[in-house]
């Protein structure tokens, strides 16, 4: 029997057409390109929420449960948001803020929850100012603050691991906080970003080495930033890993759609004697109880809920 890979696609990110023209930025369009890739073999739906006149990232809770709730009622799919306003606020509970509103409306199976902080800076940058990128910063507050969160709310963290060292800082986090369900780590590769390693076999293998030292048995997938991961997907079926692809993570400029990559991410699992997972599927390998419900729409906002965290 072929093994179950899962399959995520990340349809748009924070990037804006300007930079990854055939995203989908609307809940309309989400939507609609989400109910596409899961037929096409995809399992679980990332998405960040944009503003539909600027196409920049924001932390509209409305904007997220529409597309979440608009792929759900017409295919089972784990659908998760990024809903963090840019710049990122130095308030640890803020950044949480849309996550924790959209898991108390019954909504979020998944949440983002980055163990680490890395410069994002370009490999090929054509001068000094372009090279100095930016600050990706998560402090250790901000990350205790997700994983007591996550406990709390019952949501599984999506780890993006930019650096072996996330690894080790996510690892730490759960076996601190042992009551949070089960982190997914995702290791992140780049062609374009000075960030972790280029999409090679070697890199994975030293990746998923240190996984097995530091949380022996947890499940991870290969994704990354302006890379092409299609060619690592052999690799990371033998190697026992899952598969992330999406026009959030495809080169940029890239002229093929998200369904597409979905199409070609299909056709390299089986290939590789892999078979991609339902929803369902992924829900029982990692211990989730339940698919959220759809119904009983609240449509308070997140700018209203307080939050006490344990100091």
């Amino acid at each position: 029997m072929a093994r179950k890979v899962w399959l995520e696609v990340a349809l748009n990110g924070s990037w804006t057409r300007r930079i990854q023209p055939r995203i989908p930025i609307t809940a309309d369009e989400i939507v609609a390109e989400g109910v596409a890739c899961v037929r096409a073999g995809a399992a679980i739906v990332h998405a960040h929420t944009l503003d539909a006149g600027s196409g920049r990232q924001n932390a509209d809770p409305d904007n997220c449960a529409a597309f979440m709730r608009g792929i759900r009622e017409q295919v089972d799919a784990i659908v998760y948001p990024t809903a963090i306003e840019v710049p990122m606020s130095d308030d640890d509970t803020s950044r949480y803020a849309t996550s924790v509103e959209l898991a108390r409306r019954g909504l979020l199976e998944w949440g983002v929850l980055d163990p680490g902080s890395t410069n994002f800076g370009i490999r090929h940058a054509a001068s000094a100012a372009e090279l100095r990128g930016s600050v990706y910063a998560n402090s250790v507050s901000a990350m205790v603050a997700g994983i007591e969160l996550a406990a709390k709310h019952r949501f599984h963290p999506a780890y993006a691991c930019y650096e072996p060292g996330f690894v080790r800082g996510g690892a730490a986090l759960h076996r601190a906080w042992p009551s949070a369900p089960q982190p997914v780590y995702r290791l992140m590769f780049s062609d374009h970003f000075t960030f972790s390693f280029p999409p090679e076999r070697w890199a994975l293998e030293a990746y998923v080495r240190l996984l097995e030292l530091e949380s022996p048995g947890a499940p991870w997938m290969i994704a990354g930033l302006a890379v092409d991961v299609l060619p690592l997907i052999p690799a990371a079926v033998e190697l026992g890993g899952h598969v992330r692809v999406g026009l959030e993570d495809a080169p940029f400029g890239c002229a093929r759609s998200n369904s597409e990559l979905v199409m070609e991410a299909v056709l390299a699992i089986q290939k590789a004697g892999g078979e991609p997972a339902t929803a369902s599927e992924v829900r029982a390998a990692i211990g989730s109880s339940r698919a959220p419900r759809l119904s009983k729409k609240d449509t308070m906002s997140a700018s209203r809920i307080h939050l006490t965290l344990p100091r």
